[in-house]
């Protein structure tokens, strides 16, 4: 898709290169040219053609945030704080003592 689109502005550059270094051209009808038949095809066309990913997007976006809004009922498998690597037993309680391993770095391994 973006070959087309470099290879139109290629085409509209030499067309307003043309343009300009013509005896009966000027740098403002290059410039208009330029713009009229390189710059304003080629971007509605990505835009229309950027529909379908642009949708998709916003689709998962939706969804996430369905997710984040309603989120289901915990499991043993799915722990309460996503981040936390130790199961409901291990977590600090009324006697005063450490929670169990913590947050493990972000980008490490565990």
């Amino acid at each position: 898709m973006y070959l087309i689109a470099i290879a139109w502005g290629y085409v509209a550059l030499m067309m307003a290169l043309a343009e300009a270094t013509s005896s009966q051209g000027s740098v403002l009808g290059a410039i208009i040219t330029f713009v009229l038949y390189g710059l304003l095809p080629i971007s509605i066309v990505l835009y229309v053609l950027g529909s379908p990913s642009r949708r998709a997007a916003r689709k998962k976006q939706e969804q996430l945030q369905a997710q984040l809004d309603f989120p289901q009922e915990p499991t043993e498998a799915m722990p309460l704080d996503p981040l936390a690597r130790a199961s409901a037993s291990h977590q600090a309680d009324d006697r005063h003592h450490a929670a169990g391993p913590g947050v493990m770095p972000v980008g490490k391994e565990p």
